[in-house]
């Protein structure tokens, strides 16, 4: 008998009506992944359940077999499907080779989709699972701090395209998401300290409590510990779903202000080329750009800019502009003319106006936009 979902510690519960969902925060959660799911399904067991599980290599042989063994040992079938790593697999090719192994699989209406790895994972399973027979059940199981606090919550789903990051997508919430924090142990220092970036942006949009914790636990962040971690990302994924649960759909323009940073930092991610640039190190640098922003602007104190910049960097993140794009402007302009924020060709910026706050602000030039560039890494 599968046991109630209460058995579980569910941190974060997700209130959208008939989509919501809860996100788990657990101590052994991949090895639980089967009895939850079928909590989560309503289910005794999951016999007869069909999974397409979706992962990269290397998360797989370290995290994603322990997912399927779980999800066999509860009664699913599960055919893995293994992934290349990195940011160009949100991609038309891996999305196209996913349709073709739940094709192979005979996949209907009833079969679900699990991501098990990063945001590149998720973003790709997730896109999948909205458009395959007009929309499967799937499930996160995020392993990095970044897919962690961000991109497992929420919905949104997405492929890249060669011109733009996540420029076709679909939102589709999950039916749930396991969260692990044990799988950070094996997680690269520099993909854990971009998951940090995400966080901290939580704090400078709508939590100065939170970032205030954050700098007095900068030796905890930086040494990963659990408990620090808990609060850490249950936090984050709370003031996510506050967001979330007011603007699902991004209408009313609330959810908007989660892409502090972003504006600035997509355009340098998909100019250094995938990869070469991590999303929180770009969101990283990104954010001090539109601090600055704000600054020229009248909008915020300079001494809040600064404690963003100091923050960022004792956590070992960039805060300057790579030397590489500084005088690439009609390129940074055009790729954040492609932004998803962007009206009928006018850039719009999320903007603090303190820590905590943050504002949509309409109408800035380009020549202004760049004028930060280079003043990100001053002051």
């Amino acid at each position: 008998m599968t046991p109630p979902i209460s058995a579980w510690e569910r941190m974060v519960h997700v209130n959208l009506g008939s989509r919501s969902y809860d996100i788990v925060i657990n101590e052994g959660g991949t090895s639980q992944a089967g009895p939850l799911l079928a909590a989560w399904l309503k289910l005794d067991t999951a016999q007869g359940l069909r999974v397409l599980l979706v992962s990269d290599a290397a998360v797989f042989h370290v995290h994603g077999a322990s997912v399927q063994r779980s999800l066999e040992a509860a009664g699913a079938e599960v055919r893995a499907a293994i992934v290349p790593s990195g940011e160009q697999t949100k991609s038309y090719v891996q999305t196209q080779a996913l349709y073709d192994h739940l094709v192979d699989m005979t996949a209907d209406r009833k079969t679900l989709i699990v991501a098990v790895g990063g945001g590149v994972t998720g973003d790709l399973a997730g896109f999948v699972a909205a458009t395959y027979a007009r929309g499967l059940r799937f499930v996160q199981v995020p392993t990095t701090l970044l897919s962690m606090v961000d991109s497992s919550v929420g919905g949104k789903t997405g492929i890249n395209h060669p011109r733009g990051k996540n420029l076709i997508g679909a939102f589709h919430q999950p039916l749930g998401v396991i969260i692990e924090l044990a799988t950070l142990k094996t997680l690269p220092d520099r993909e854990y300290r971009s998951g940090l970036a995400e966080v901290v942006k939580y704090g400078v949009i709508l939590d100065e409590a939170f970032f205030a914790f954050l700098e007095q636990n900068i030796a905890g962040l930086n040494s990963r510990d659990p408990e620090v971690l808990r609060h850490v990302i249950a936090r984050s994924c709370e003031l996510k779903a506050d967001v979330v649960q007011q603007d699902e759909y991004e209408t009313t323009g609330l959810r908007a202000i989660l892409n502090y940073g972003h504006t600035f930092g997509h355009a340098f991610e998909t100019l250094a080329g995938y990869g070469a640039l991590l999303h929180g190190e770009a969101v990283s640098i990104g954010m001090i750009c539109a601090s600055r922003l704000a600054e020229s602007l009248g909008r915020i104190n300079p001494n809040d800019t600064r404690r963003q910049r100091d923050l960022l960097s004792a956590l070992n993140l960039p805060v300057c502009v790579p030397s590489d794009l500084l005088d690439r402007h009609e390129d940074i302009v055009r790729c954040m003319m492609l932004d998803k924020k962007t009206e009928a060709r006018e850039l719009r910026f999320v903007l603090p106006t303190r820590i905590g706050h943050v504002e949509i602000v309409r109408g800035v030039s380009p020549d202004i936009a760049l004028q930060c560039l280079v003043s990100a890494g001053q002051h």
